[in-house]
């Protein structure tokens, strides 16, 4: 049922989400990493870019997007990160529940959101990956068509937790790492 999710975690090269948690925040609990204002450092390299809601829109007018000439209504994303080297755009909603509920629905709602951060973002020529952090409620085998839908149409998805390899971050080496 998890085929392109994830279950236990290394939080020593991932980032281990809350429900409350935002990416920032986690970005700069991780050895190497800092973070000012928006951009994402590691070992003093800037590497990232994170985003929550509106900032997304303000960053992308900076680059001279205007959404309203692409969509007909803003899409306010939980966390995004632009990750430099790999010029990719990670759109990441988290979705922590613990009884049935609108989650259910959203859940479904992946690829057109991901085709919509697509048409928007296309004269950037960003790369877009729509990922969902979801929390443990989702592994009942009442979301298995669900899950295997998300992984069917391009998106991912992952229980409590992300990789940073899979966002194309460096991972702290052993010795940045050891306490």
């Amino acid at each position: 049922m998890i085929k392109g999710g994830t279950g236990g975690a290394n939080t020593k090269t991932g980032l281990l989400f809350e429900e409350h948690v935002d990416l920032a925040t986690l970005l700069a609990k991780q050895p190497g990493y800092s973070v000012k204002g928006e951009e994402v450092y590691y070992k003093g390299e800037l590497v990232a870019r994170v985003f929550k809601k509106h900032a997304f829109y303000r960053y992308i007018a900076r680059l001279g997007v205007d959404w309203r000439k692409h969509l007909s209504k803003q899409l306010l994303p939980d966390n995004c990160i632009y990750v430099i080297v790999n010029n990719t755009l990670y759109i990441i909603e988290v979705k922590f529940q613990n009884c049935s509920g609108s989650v259910d629905e959203k859940l479904q709602t992946c690829d057109y959101k991901k085709k919509r951060y697509q048409k928007l973002l296309a004269e950037l020529n960003y790369e877009i990956e729509y990922v969902y952090v979801l929390s443990d409620w989702f592994k009942d085998p009442g979301y298995k068509d669900t899950l295997e839908y998300i992984i069917s149409v391009g998106c991912k998805y992952y229980f409590n937790y992300i990789p940073l390899q899979k966002l194309g971050l460096p991972v702290p080496d052993e010795e940045t790492s050891a306490p």
